[in-house]
Parts: structure tokens; sequence; C-alpha cells
């Protein structure tokens, strides 16, 4: 017999499965600015920011089957509803309301049935005007929250408390760069907090390891990132209110991004 306690137990059993899947996930940081909005994230090897639609961008961390399997669910639908209704209809809350957040909270919750999605997503939607840009975060467990100005996702939830705290209060006033060098801050500090919560507990001789005994809080930031850009790359995708072209969404260049990384060079 397949009691409460039991289904309880299942999902705490699920849930740190999944946590532990989430954990060294690099973070990804969201911010407005005068001129729209960004993603911003450092990736290993595949690609992580992409667009939805013309007004929508998407990041996620986790297993990256489960964030291609949303990525494209996300297109197909949102192409559809554009089709069938109209493309203002066609926004990151409905489609994640009424689609995406009720399939994954379906299978989080089926014990017996399919595995959950080991991910935890970042959505960017660029309204019509400024006042009406939104990030939306979602969970693996199907829950949504929708922000204004900023909003973050990283493997530990301590993570993003610092990197909010870092962010302080957004200003839709910031230009680009800017945005950029507060994005790139937040960044540092979630994946920093990340690598040194894998780090707490273990014993004195596991610690000779850890990358970040010796290094002042003060200096931590540049020697963190650019150990970091050895093995992995600077990512960041833009949706542009005032764009010459078809497509608000692109991701920017390495010549675009070289000034910013002098900077911690």
């Amino acid at each position: 017999m397949f009691t409460p306690y039991d289904f309880n137990e299942a999902l705490g059993h699920r849930k740190e499965y999944i946590e532990e899947g989430l954990r060294e996930g690099s973070p990804v940081v969201g911010l407005a600015y005068d001129g729209g909005m960004l993603l911003l994230t450092l990736r290993r090897t595949q690609r992580k920011i992409y667009e939805i639609y013309d007004r929508q961008m998407f990041s996620a961390i986790g297993k990256q089957s489960d964030i291609e399997d949303i990525r494209r669910s996300m297109i197909q639908i949102a192409h559809q509803e554009g089709f069938e209704r109209s493309p203002d209809d066609v926004s990151v809350q409905r489609l994640i309301g009424f689609a995406l957040s009720p399939a994954l909270k379906k299978a989080f919750g089926d014990q017996f049935g399919t595995m959950p999605f080991v991910v935890r997503g970042l959505f960017a939607e660029m309204g019509r005007n400024p006042g009406a840009d939104m990030f939306v975060t979602l969970n693996y467990d199907g829950e949504f929250r929708a922000y204004t100005g900023a909003a973050v996702i990283a493997g530990a939830r301590e993570a993003e408390e610092r990197m909010r705290e870092r962010i302080g209060e957004p200003d839709p006033k910031w230009t680009r760069d800017e945005a950029l060098r507060k994005a790139l801050s937040a960044w540092i500090v979630g994946a920093r907090e990340a690598l040194r919560r894998s780090f707490r507990g273990r014993n004195e001789e596991e610690d000779e390891f850890n990358p970040l005994r010796d290094i002042e809080e003060a200096d931590s930031d540049a020697v963190f990132l650019r150990d970091e850009l050895k093995t992995a790359t600077l990512e960041v995708g833009v949706l542009e209110r005032r764009a010459n072209r078809e497509s608000h969404f692109r991701l920017l260049t390495e010549a675009e991004l070289e000034p910013l990384l002098k900077e911690v060079k």
C-alpha cells in the first residue's frame, strides 16, 4: 500500500536527486537596461541562451537533454499560438502557465511514470514598452515566478540570494555596458558561492584543493573569473528594443564583450 508518507518521502528523494544535478550548473543573470534586456552566463561547451519567439529568450541550468526538450516545446507552442491567435498573444506567462508548468508538475509528482526534469529555467520577455518587460523563473516542480528589472537562477538558493544582493535595486536607466558589468559581477558571486558550498563540510585534507581558500573576498572576483575563463566562454543574449532588423534577439559578439573582459584580465 502506497501511503501519503511514502509519497512525501519519494518526493523528497526526487528533490534531492534534482538539486544534486543542478548544484554545479553555471548561473544565469537577467537584467533590463535602457535599450532592452539581457541574459548572461558562462558556458563550457554547448550554447546556453536561445531565442523562443520574437520578443522572448530563454536560458537554463540542469540536464542538457531536458533543457533541449523545454526549448523545443516552447518554440513549437509559441509559433502555434502566434499562428492560431496572434503574435501579440504569445506571452511567456501564458506559455508557461498553460503548457510548460503543468507538464513539469506532472513529471515531478508522477512516482511511477516519467522521470522528473532536472532543470531550472529563466525566461526574458520584452514588452511593447519598458514597463512591460518581464523575467520569469521556472523550477523543476513546475513552480514559476515573474520579476521586473532583474532575475537570477543558480544551482543553490543561497547562491541566488547572494546574486540578488550583488545586483541590488535594478535600474532601467542602466546602459547596456553598465548592465553587463552588474550581471557579470552577479554571475561571479553566484558561481563562487556554489563552489564554496561544494567544499563546505569537507575534511581538512580535501580543503587543500579549494581554490578559494586563500583568496581575499575583495580580490576574489577577478581571480575567480580569470580562472573560469580558462575553460569557459562568456555568453550574452540580448533583446534589443530598437533593433534595425526583423528579430529583436541576438547574441553579443566577442568584439562587443572584449572591453568587459579586459577589465578583469
